[in-house]
Parts: structure tokens; C-alpha cells; sequence
């Protein structure tokens, strides 16, 4: 077992300290094809007093209108780099929300509370968004990058699922990528530290596929 240590909500380091368990970041992606399975359109409409599709890739002013991202500094920092022009990837949508809903897979770690997040990626490369063995690629590197991170009480799924890219009249049939994140503690403020920690991590394990 190992220590890390936690700002406590005055931002004190020397305060709080979160016990990290004997495992890395559990990481591990499938793929969600049926018919029944979660679908996104690229881009996806909503009506007018809901959240909408922002290309934060080519505008990343717009960012100052995704609410979650200035709910969530670190997400805010995440879709940043994600965005960024040295990144293969871009996103399409996102949220954040604290739960004491344990399923089964919750329970190695011990927890009272987790923080989790969704981020939708898709491939800035055209080719790439309708090539499924890029995506199974990109989803085995990322996984195998993060098995070898530090270890820290905090679960990464990804699920390759079916895009719908609209580009005019025409409408091709894609890829992308929702990447679940959890960080587990016993209360509220550890959760979300460690999620944001653990959010870091994949963050530059992107960055290093990238390149």
C-alpha cells in the first residue's frame, strides 16, 4: 500500500494523505456495435435550452460555453489538450457526476464514494473515423499505457461504439470512442481528487500516443 497526497479544500497538501491501494488503473475497452447500443451523430443537435455540440478542435473559444468543463477545471484542462492541434483525437461531448452506487467491479476498492466522467472522442483524420482497427488500436495502446501507470484507486473503460459523421447531404457510418473514468475514495472531495489525478494520467498517455 501507498500514499498520495490530497489538497484538502483549503488547498493544503500537508493535511490529507489517500491510502493508494497494490493496483494500477484498471483499464480495459470492448466494443458496443448492436443495434441496441449507444449511437452518436457528429454533429449532434439538441433543442435550444439544452446542452449543444461545440467543434472545439477548430473554435476552442467555445469552450467558455461547455458548462461542465467550468463545473470541472481539470475536464476544462482534459478537452483542452484533447482539442489540441497536436492531438489525434477531438471531442463531442462530456459530463461529470458523483455516486455511492457501487456495482460489483466497484467493490476492490474499498470505497464509500466515486467521481466519474464520459468524454466522447472521435479521430480528427478523417480516414481514421471509419476504420474500426484504428480505434481497436487506439483503445489497446491507451489501455496497456495506463495498466503501466501509478497506482491509484481509479477505473478507465473504453467502448468503441457507432458514429454517424454528417458532412453536408451525406452521412457516413463511423467510429468513436466513449471514455468512462472513475476515481473511488471515502468521501466526495477524495473521490474527485483522485479522478482528477487519475484524469491527468490519461490525459499524457494520450499525449504520448499522439506523437
Amino acid at each position: 500500500m501507498r500514499s498520495v497526497v490530497i489538497p484538502n479544500e483549503e488547498g493544503d497538501e500537508s493535511e490529507v494523505v489517500a491510502l493508494v491501494y497494490d493496483f494500477c488503473v484498471e483499464a480495459d475497452y470492448s466494443v458496443e456495435l448492436g443495434a441496441e447500443d449507444e449511437t452518436l451523430e457528429i454533429p449532434w443537435a439538441a433543442s435550444e435550452d439544452r446542452p449543444r455540440y461545440y467543434d472545439l478542435k477548430r473554435h476552442p473559444e467555445q469552450l467558455l460555453n461547455v458548462e461542465e468543463a467550468s463545473r470541472e477545471q481539470t475536464l476544462g484542462e482534459f478537452l483542452v489538450a484533447m482539442n489540441s492541434a497536436t492531438s489525434m483525437l477531438e471531442t463531442a461531448k462530456c459530463d461529470t457526476w458523483l455516486s455511492t452506487d457501487m456495482t460489483a467491479e466497484d467493490e476492490i476498492f474499498g470505497a464509500a464514494q466515486k467521481f466519474g466522467s464520459y468524454v466522447d472522442l472521435v479521430f480528427s483524420e478523417e480516414s481514421a473515423r471509419f476504420s474500426f482497427l484504428e480505434h481497436e488500436q487506439f483503445a489497446r495502446k491507451l489501455t496497456q499505457l495506463l495498466k503501466r501507470a501509478p497506482e491509484i484507486p481509479a477505473a478507465a473503460e473504453l467502448l468503441i461504439r457507432r458514429c454517424y459523421y454528417h458532412a453536408g447531404q451525406e452521412v457516413r457510418d463511423g467510429f468513436y470512442i466513449t471514455f468512462y473514468l472513475f476515481g473511488y475514495g471515502d468521501d466526495e472531495h477524495q473521490a474527485r481528487a483522485l479522478w482528477a489525478i487519475a484524469l491527468k494520467l490519461v490525459e499524457n498517455a494520450i499525449r504520448q500516443i499522439s506523437r
